[in-house]
């Protein structure tokens, strides 16, 4: 009796760190949000891994089409590439805190987390002069002490409504994944690097924003970068508490 209620323990804790680990609408390990507010016709476009030498083949369709939207950076990328990380903000964008070097942060130590989520938030501020309030883990996994380590930095998490697996998937495939998501509120989640390598080829994640955009105007959305939603999201709760 006492084996299986120990047994039963242990798949209930070990579920519920998966779901707090993995799961996009879980606030267990940290705060987070996965979509803006859903009275309003608004998707937020966001852009992990950055910044790269292929940065600017988004910053090019954005600007086109007169659109901001929130850029998740590495520090080690910023180190290497300050100007294209300078142009991001020159650009009208919000830059969010993707950790220092990309690791995975499931099993690291709370030390560790903070750590990684420190020097990219310093390196970011020196480098541009905007100090993030938005975080996005890499590979979307959260663990213990991350809370913490947001608290201590002032970062809200963002996860994603719909991620478009860019990174290994063609053009025709992301926009197949991404178009039936659009709603009210979407946050879509696409790369303009590859974690942390020099010179990636993202030209899947170019063509299929390009086509993206377009059609989704079509159907009425305008874009706001996420922190925008988390404002208006904050507000609407202030308004109504």
């Amino acid at each position: 009796m006492i084996g299986t209620i120990v047994t039963t323990a242990a798949v209930t804790a070990a579920g519920l760190t998966a779901y707090g680990t993995l799961g996009r609408k879980s606030t267990l390990l940290a705060p987070s949000l996965w979509r803006g507010p859903t009275d309003r016709r608004s998707i937020a476009l966001t852009f992990d891994d950055g910044p790269s030498e292929s940065t600017a083949e988004i910053l090019t369709i954005l600007q086109r089409h007169r659109i901001s939207a929130t850029f998740f950076q590495c520090g080690a990328n910023v180190r290497r590439l300050p100007q294209v990380a300078r142009e991001v903000c020159a650009g009208g964008h919000e830059i969010g805190n993707h950790t220092d070097t990309h690791p995975r942060l499931c099993f690291k130590s709370p030390h560790f987390i903070y750590g990684e989520l420190l020097r990219a938030q310093e390196t970011i501020a020196e480098t541009t002069n905007m100090r993030p309030t938005l975080f996005r883990a890499p590979y979307g996994l959260r663990w213990y002490g991350l809370r913490g380590a947001q608290r201590l930095l002032g970062l809200t998490g963002v996860m994603w409504t719909a991620i478009g697996f860019d990174w290994v998937r063609p053009a025709e495939q992301v926009i197949e994944i991404l178009q039936p998501q659009a709603a009210n509120g979407a946050i879509f989640c696409l790369h303009d690097g590859r974690e942390t390598r020099i010179n990636p080829d993202i030209s899947a994640t170019s063509k299929a924003l390009a086509a993206l955009i377009p059609m989704l105007m079509d159907r009425g959305f305008h874009f706001e970068p996420a922190g925008s939603m988390l404002r208006k999201m904050e507000k609407g709760a202030s308004e109504n508490g």
